[in-house]
Order: C-alpha cells, then sequence, then structure tokens
C-alpha cells in the first residue's frame, strides 16, 4: 500500500506556526487573576485589633500593627474571626506581654537543671562547680539562674551554658531545654520547621529561636500555627484552640479515635496521638484497637500503620483507614459521628500550680474569641 509524502510546509505556515507558539509562551507567562481582598483592609484591622485590646495593654498600635503583618504575611485574611483567635490565644498564653514573667522560674530551671544531670550520669557537684564559672554577660551561670524571671532570659543562659561550658554539652546533649516562648507561647522547634517551609517576612539578625521571643516573631509563628493549616472537618474554632495546646489535627485525630473505639468495641484514648512518639515504641492503644479491625476493613496491619503514620498532617483525613473506619462505625452507630473532638489530655508542666487539661485550655480560649467577636464589629462594606 502506498503512502503519499507530506508536501513541505510553506514558508507562511512555518511563519504562522511559529507565532503560535509565541503566542502560547507569552500566554504562559502572563500573571494569573489578583484575588480579590477579604475581611478588614489594613487601616480598619489595626484599629480593630486596638478596640479589643485590654486597657493596661502598654503599645497597642504595635501589636495591633504586629497582628495584622502577621496575617498578611501567611495570606490569612484580616477578618474578626481570625483577629480575634491570635487575641485571644496572646490574652491566654501572655496578657500580651512579648516575653512574660513565669512565676517561681530559678527553681524550675534547677529542678530542669539536676533532672538531666542524674539522666546523664553527672554528678550535681560536678555540674554546681561549673555553674559557679563567669558567663560571657560577667555574672556566673549560677548567679543569673536564681535571677532569672523569664523564659527567653533562660533561654540565653542555656545558650551560653551549652557553647561556654563543656559539661553543659554533656548534661544538655547540646539541647536548650527551654521549648516554647514568646507571647503565644509558640513552641520553638514548630517555628524552625516554619521558617523553612515558608519565608520568615522579616529580617531575620539572629536565630529562629530568639525571634520568638520578639513580639513580631511570636505572633508571626503563633498565628501560623494556629491559622495557616488547612482543616475542612473543623466546624468550629474550638479544635483549633485546642491543637494550639495539643498539636495540629489532634481533634480531628480524637474524632477518628472515637469512631475506632465504636467500630472495634474497645477502650481507646481519646488524645489525638495515633502511634507512639518514640522510636521502637510497642503498638499503642489505637494501632492495636485498628488492626483488630484489618479483616472487616479490607485493610492490611502494614496499610494501616501506613495510614496512622500520617496522623500530624492532612493527609490522614484522606487514607483508606480513616474513611472505611467512620464509614463501619457508623453503620453500627445508625448515625453519623463528629470528625472532631477536643482531646482529652491532661496537661503537665512544672509551671503549672493545678491540674489543667487541654479541654479546659480550648474552652477558655473559645469564650476569649467570643467575647472579642462580639465587641469587634464586622468589615465595613463600600460597595
Amino acid at each position: 500500500m502506498s503512502t503519499l509524502a507530506r508536501p513541505p510546509a510553506s514558508p507562511r505556515h512555518a511563519f504562522d506556526g511559529a507565532m503560535l507558539v509565541v503566542a502560547l509562551l507569552v500566554g504562559c507567562a502572563q500573571p494569573g487573576p489578583m484575588s480579590e481582598p477579604v475581611g478588614y483592609g489594613p487601616t480598619e484591622a489595626r484599629a480593630a485589633i486596638e478596640r479589643v485590646l485590654p486597657a493596661g495593654t502598654a503599645d497597642k498600635p504595635g501589636w495591633a500593627r504586629d497582628i495584622h503583618a502577621a496575617l498578611a504575611a501567611l495570606e490569612l485574611p484580616s477578618t474578626p474571626e481570625n483577629l480575634c483567635a491570635v487575641v485571644a490565644v496572646t490574652a491566654q498564653e501572655s496578657s500580651f506581654r512579648a516575653d512574660p514573667a513565669v512565676p517561681g522560674l530559678p527553681a524550675i530551671a534547677w529542678q530542669e537543671i539536676d533532672r538531666r544531670a542524674d539522666a546523664a550520669g553527672v554528678p550535681r557537684l560536678a555540674v554546681r562547680a561549673a555553674l559557679s564559672l563567669k558567663s560571657p554577660n560577667g555574672r556566673s551561670y549560677a548567679e543569673r539562674i536564681d535571677g532569672v524571671r523569664t523564659e527567653r532570659q533562660l533561654s540565653e543562659i542555656f545558650e551560653d551554658l551549652i557553647g561556654m561550658v563543656p559539661l553543659g554539652k554533656t548534661f544538655l546533649a547540646s539541647r536548650n531545654p527551654v521549648r516554647t516562648g514568646g507571647p503565644m507561647q509558640v513552641s520553638i522547634a514548630f517555628a524552625e520547621a516554619q521558617a523553612k517551609a515558608r519565608p520568615y517576612p522579616y529580617a531575620m539578625s539572629d536565630s529562629v529561636r530568639h525571634e520568638v521571643f520578639t513580639r513580631r516573631g511570636g505572633l508571626y509563628f503563633g498565628a501560623a500555627h494556629l491559622l495557616s493549616y488547612e482543616a475542612p472537618s473543623y466546624d468550629k474554632l474550638l479544635y483549633r484552640f485546642a491543637d494550639f495546646n495539643a498539636g495540629r489535627y489532634a481533634s480531628r485525630n480524637a474524632g477518628f479515635q472515637n469512631a475506632l473505639a465504636i467500630a472495634s468495641g474497645l477502650p481507646v484514648a481519646l488524645d489525638g496521638d495515633l502511634l507512639p512518639h518514640t522510636a521502637n515504641a510497642p503498638r499503642g492503644e489505637t494501632e492495636r484497637a485498628a488492626a483488630t479491625l484489618a479483616g472487616r476493613l479490607g485493610l492490611s496491619e502494614p496499610t494501616i500503620r501506613r495510614d496512622l503514620a500520617k496522623g500530624e498532617g492532612p493527609e490522614f483525613g484522606r487514607t483508606d483507614l480513616y474513611e472505611r473506619v467512620f464509614a463501619y462505625a457508623e453503620r453500627l452507630e445508625r448515625s453519623k459521628l463528629p470528625r472532631a473532638l477536643v482531646p482529652r489530655i491532661d496537661l503537665r508542666s512544672p509551671k503549672f500550680t493545678r491540674r489543667l487539661t487541654t479541654e479546659w485550655f480550648a474552652k477558655r480560649v473559645d469564650e476569649r474569641h467570643r467575647r472579642c467577636v462580639e465587641r469587634i464589629g464586622t468589615p465595613r462594606d463600600d460597595s
């Protein structure tokens, strides 16, 4: 069978084709459409924040500026709900002090030093001798610890100790034990991860750790931890407040654990932890309960563990395990189950003088948020 040869393209056709390619490339290079602003504008947002700050707050304009800037940098709209979420957590955690004083902090610091020395097998006498040495500011480490008032001050002492005293590297293992700080008491580990995932909007003269203890940095990283993640199963900010205390997606995970308990018939703690945090730990309660459902759900145990390992991110809510556990439990219960629950966690810290829980924290912040929204008003409609 013969075939016909394609005739050579005419110069005109070649020119038209080239122009089409150029047009397509130019079209691809064009910027996309602008998104429409939502919520308050900058001036209105700052004025609204100032209205709801406590009467005795020092430098209200500065707080208002930094709260609005945090949301803007994170591409979050300055709605009353978002502004008041940051305000409510800050009020709860620090009463609007960038580096709040902690009662009894010297005693807490000494307890931590002794605990770490014991764990490292370092005699306490040797530790005390090392801490009698002069630190970079001319005072001994012991004198500075005895006079410490804030977590920023304590963090700086530990940094000097790790950097200047060989013994400090031994019993502190080059890890600063101050893990949270700033006006929203945000995790320093989270802040460091956030700064790697998204450019920090301010010029950083030192470390992320140091920025956390500033007003602008503490508000930026705190707002990111609170609001800058997708949580489609959350129909209330209450669950974000609980997550701020217990870890992202803890409320979603507690909702899953509730469905798992119904589906398996076994008791499961609603703590939001789907797998143990320590390496080589035995299977936890959640994994054991899920494993009993493997046959009924049509999932292998390795698949169950793989899905549970996604529990600290948004992907877990789209896994086969998550969807099938809810489907099976709702058939048993003959009703729709909540996709999120406030985790049941007892909070432990040397700073606490009474028993506190994640539920207590979330509800207290939620009440602050409700009062703030009632006072802040609504965005002006200029249309």
